[in-house]
Formats: structure tokens, sequence, C-alpha cells
């Protein structure tokens, strides 16, 4: 009734989905796809008292407290609804309200998964004092009617089909089916049948013609039309993403979702051609580290951690392409920030290192309301030069690299955890390291590690790192790694396989002179011998940090060197993964005092930072592509 004869144009968009064709109705008008219910009760203008309800939907996830409408029936003088059916979250609605009965009738079929984005045919049937609801031909749900209207007059109202008459809660799925029937159930009629999910009772013909068949190699349709369009991150890719279009618009590709993963259709792969001097940034004092972080509907930021306690650290913001000073942070001779989130509260931590007692390190919140961030908690530290972030089992923890307590390196560090109910981090679990200088987390499979960069016991830094892995609710040691003044832990995982670089910064002990040009290395976890061995050694001057990062397909890896015995003036080394031959270097980049490097990308493209533990001056690298 709602759609036009035979030949002419549909005032709405058909859709092939998953192999079977729909109608997508947000785009019409509600009026277009309405008509008077008088066309079809035409001997008699009562709505029945036993009828049924049949539909083929697809249905988009739906938010919390939002309501669809698959069809309803509307008075046309006062616009006030006399029937309808609509889905939400996990539930079916039908609702009827007769006009001066002073009662309405409301069934709610609870935990009714529609709204999948999965084809799937419903039954309604209303029999006396009881309901049924099936759905694909499945066990049937019965609720029992209090107040349904045996008389419900429908003289002067329109059925509106996917909307009730108004732009809001109108229907953005697809609707293959929609049939009205006098009398009791009809589920019999269609059930049992080889495609539950698209049970025929009546679809138009214009539906039913021959949809594409999928070839031998998948269920590949050329006509879907479901497509996604962001700047980088994929979307979701399971079961009820099958056969969408994610197209990547700062990749330039287009992929498609098999059920499991994005598969690539057509993709312009970005190469890394070279890097320019982008900004010259001049902070405060000289910058121990440098944390980009992102605030959801506020922008791309980047907190430098300074020497100088006045005025302090800078909080810089990404504005019109460049870096900008956004907020000044009282600190005490900061070496490290960390950002993080909880339960969507966005945090920062500083890593102070100024010798007094008690020395505190300070955990800092975002204020939505003034935009800025204010103290949140203090917490004891000693020497603090670094904190790690990270979750397990949703629950969020914090570590704190502790150097040295006076001139004493074998100290504790500590593991915190967040404590939902105060808000705050309460020690957790101690752990006794040597001139820690750096904690990593990373996962492999179920499986959660720490790994801790020791750099000196107080005699040589010719000592071992130790990897944690996270068994019966601690952290117990998995493998001991010798290194030498270790800085830096950075993983990452390619193709598969997972990766451990360690930047080792100096060769000292109490006999001979330091040392320092020597190797770095990169190991990589054994899945047979469940350790990690040496993959690669990599010639170093003192490294203090590792980045890791990705342009297109290709993988690098960018060391901070930053001082030979003699000169702090070197050139820091971009490597670039070459497969068997491991990492290759490709670009040396002048620095001066090289600290800390963080990869970043905006709308304006891909870059570098790195920031200078001898100078004010810290630099941003654009890496050019094509």
């Amino acid at each position: 009734r709602a759609l036009p004869s035979p030949g002419q144009a549909p005032p709405t968009q058909m859709v092939q989905s998953k192999g079977s064709r729909g109608l997508r109705l947000a785009g019409a008008m509600v009026t277009a796809l309405s008509f008077p219910s008088s066309q079809i009760f035409t001997n008699c203008d009562y709505f029945p008292a036993e009828f049924s309800l049949v539909a083929t939907i697809k249905t988009p996830r739906l938010t919390q407290k939002r309501n669809e409408y698959i069809f309803s029936v509307v008075e046309e003088s006062s616009d006030s609804l006399l029937l309808g059916l609509r889905v939400s979250e996990n539930r079916l609605h039908f609702v009827a309200m007769p006009p001066g009965a002073g009662g309405r009738s409301r069934l709610i079929f609870k935990d009714v998964e529609l709204d999948d984005n999965r084809w799937h045919t419903v039954v309604l049937a209303v029999t006396g004092l009881y309901a049924t609801l099936t759905v694909d031909c499945g066990l049937p749900l019965d609720k029992q009617v209090r107040h349904f209207p045996s008389t419900l007059s429908t003289r002067g109202s329109r059925f509106f089909i996917g909307s009730r008459r108004r732009m809001r809660g109108r229907f953005s799925g697809l609707l293959r089916q929609l049939v009205l029937l006098p009398g009791s159930d009809a589920t019999p009629r269609l059930c049992p049948t080889s495609d539950p999910n698209l049970a025929e009772l009546s679809v138009p013909q214009v539906l039913k013609s021959t949809p594409l068949q999928p070839d031998h190699h998948g269920p590949v349709y050329p006509y879907e039309a479901e497509a996604r369009v962001t700047l980088g991150n994929p979307p979701p890719c399971s079961g009820p993403e099958q056969g969408q279009l994610w197209f990547n618009a700062q990749r330039k590709g287009l992929f498609i979702c098999d059920g499991l993963s994005w598969s690539a259709l057509l993709q312009n792969e970005e190469r890394l051609d070279y890097v320019e001097d982008y900004q010259d940034l001049y902070t405060s004092s000289e910058t121990f580290d440098v944390e980009v972080f992102s605030i959801p509907s506020e922008g791309l930021f980047m907190a430098a951690a300074n020497r100088d306690s006045r005025p302090g650290s800078g909080i810089y913001k990404w504005t019109d392409g460049s870096f900008q000073l956004y907020q000044n942070i009282s600190t005490q001779e900061a070496r490290a920030w960390k950002h993080f989130t909880i339960d969507n509260k966005i945090f920062l931590v500083v890593a102070n290192s100024r010798e007094s007692e008690p020395e505190l390190s300070i955990i800092y919140k975002w204020n939505q309301r003034r935009r800025r961030f204010l103290r949140h908690q203090n917490l004891e530290t000693h020497s603090a030069v670094d904190w790690e972030a990270f979750q397990i089992h949703n629950h969020s923890f914090l570590v704190v690299a502790n150097h040295r307590r006076d001139s004493n390196h074998n100290i504790h560090s500590v593991i915190y955890r967040w404590d939902p109910n105060t808000k705050l981090f309460e020690v957790n679990q101690t752990l006794s390291t040597s001139g820690a200088y750096d904690w990593e987390f990373f996962s492999v499979g179920p499986y959660h590690f720490l790994v801790v960069a020791n750099t000196f016991d107080g005699r040589t830094t010719t000592i071992s790192s130790t990897v944690y892995v996270w068994l019966d609710g601690c952290f117990q040691t998995f493998q001991s790694i010798p290194t030498v003044g270790a800085t830096d832990w950075e993983t990452f995982q390619i193709d598969g396989r997972f990766f451990l670089a360690v930047a080792n910064s100096q060769k000292v002990s109490d006999r001979g002179p330091s040392l320092y040009t020597i190797n770095s290395t990169v190991y990589e976890l054994n899945t047979f011998t469940q350790t990690f061995i040496r993959f690669q050694d990599i010639l170093t001057h003192s490294a203090v940090d590792w980045e890791f990062f990705t342009i297109g397909e290709e993988k690098f890896l960018v060391v901070a060197n930053s001082h030979d015995g003699s000169s702090y003036s070197l050139n820091s080394v971009v490597y670039r993964w070459q497969g068997y031959e491991g990492f290759v270097p490709v670009h040396s980049l002048p620095t001066f005092g090289c600290r800390d490097w963080e990869h970043f990308n905006t709308e304006e493209g891909s870059f570098l930072i790195y920031s200078s533990a001898t100078s004010r001056l810290s630099k941003v690298f654009k890496l050019r592509t094509y």
C-alpha cells in the first residue's frame, strides 16, 4: 500500500545487504510512505481484535533510550498515536492508545536482540488476552494483554511506514516485509523454513528479484550500501559488520569487513619520503620527556617535563598546525609525564625527581568545566624518572620507576591500583629495582607483562633488567635480561611477532673509563622457549629512548642518541624494518641532547617531536610521504 504502482520510482532507496534487498526509509518524506487506513479497512472501521504482524527488518545498533517506529497508525486531526510497533535497544514495543478510552496497552518484549545489524523476521500475534512474539521461527514468547482495545476505531487515521508521522524516531534500518493479517498466529504460514531470518509471507516484487549471489571466494556483495568513513582508527569488524565498507580517509583506502578483519579493496599505501624541519619549540627549560595525547572534543595536547621548578612544566595544545602553550603546572625537576584515562576521565601524572623530603609526584585530572588540569592526588616517590599506566581485567594500575633514595639505587619501585570507591590510587605491590629508569607494559595473548629498565646498582651499569608476568593477582619474575645502563624499553608487534627494544645508555664501572658508544638490542619473543632472545644489535651513542611508529605498511624505529663522550650534538637515526635484515638506517636527524621521541598524527599529517635535556629547544619534524 505504501509503495508506488509498478513502473513508478519508489520514494526511498533500495539496498542489497547480506544478499537480500530491503528499503531504506529514512531518506523519504514521512508522508510519501503513508496512506489512509480506509484503504485497508474498507468494510469496517475497527482494527481487528485478533491479528498478526509480520515484519522482516535489519536494524543497526541503537543507543539507549532511542526508539524507532516500524509502522504506526495516527489520527490525522489530532496527530494522536493510535497504534505503533517500534524497536529499541534489545526490545520490541507494541503500543495501542485508543482516544477517549483512558487506557493504554503497551506490550514490551525484553531481551529481543533485533538491533544487531542482521536480518530478522518477527511475527507478533494478538489473540484474546495473549500476545505471542516469534523471532526467526524460534521459540515463541508469550505475554498477557491487559487493556488491548477490542474496538479501536481507525476512522480518520493514516498508516505511516517507518515513522510516527514525525522526523524523530524514524526507522533507520532496512525494511523488507511488513504484513498485517486478521486472525490468529501467522507463524505456521512461515515456519519451518530453510532461511528463518528471511521467512517470506508477502514481500514486494521489487525486492524479490534475484540478488547477486556470492562467488566461491566468500560473501562479497558489490551492492552493499553500509559504509563508514574515519580518519585512521578502524571501526569494529565482527559478524554484525560483515559486508560493510570502510573508507580510511587518512590512508585513502577502501576496506570490506569479512566478519573477522578489514580486507583491502583499494588502498593507496603511504610511504615515507623524507623528514623536514617543521617547528622550533622553545620550552621554559630543558625538557626530559614529552607526552602527546588527545582529549575528546578538545584536541591534541603535549605535556613537556621541564627541569626548572619555575615556572614548571608546560602543557601545549596543537593549534593552527603547531604546538602552542596552553597551561603551566608547577613541577619539581620533572622527568616524565604519563597520560591515562579511567571511566572516561582524563589524567596526567608527573614524575618529580628533586631531592626533598617527602618527594611527591602528582596526579592531575582534567576539569571539563575549567578546561584545565587540576591536582587530584599526591604520591610519595624517590627520584622518580618514569610512570607507566595500564589496565588488567578492568582494573587500572600505575607503576613508578623510583631511581634512587639519597645515594642508594637499590630500592623498591611501587605499583599502585585504582580504588573505584575512593577514586584514589593505593599501593598494590612493590618490586626491587636498581636505579629504575623506565617501565613498559605489554600483553601477549592472555598474558600481561611489565619490564623495568635497571640502570645502575651503585657500582656498575652492567646489570640485568627484569621482565615480570602477571600471575595469581601480582607480578612475578619471568626473565632477567642483561643490559648496560638501560634507560628505555619499547615494545611492538610486526606480523604477529613480539619484540622488545632496549636503549643502553653507557657502560660505567668502578674500573676503567665510561663507554657511551655501545650496542642497544632488539629482542624477540620465542614462543617455543617462552623467552625473549636477542634479535639484533644496533650501535647507539648513549641511547635514552626508542620510539616505534608506522607509515602505511612500513614500520620504523627512531633512537634518541644523546651523548658520545665528548658532544651532545649527534644524529639520531630512523631505522626501517626490512624483514630478514631487521632494522636498517634510512634517515639521520641532527639533534642536540636528544632525550625523548614521540610520534603523532594530525589532520596536517604525520610528525615526530624530540625533547632536549641540554637545551630549551625541542623540535617537531614532519614526515613527508608519497
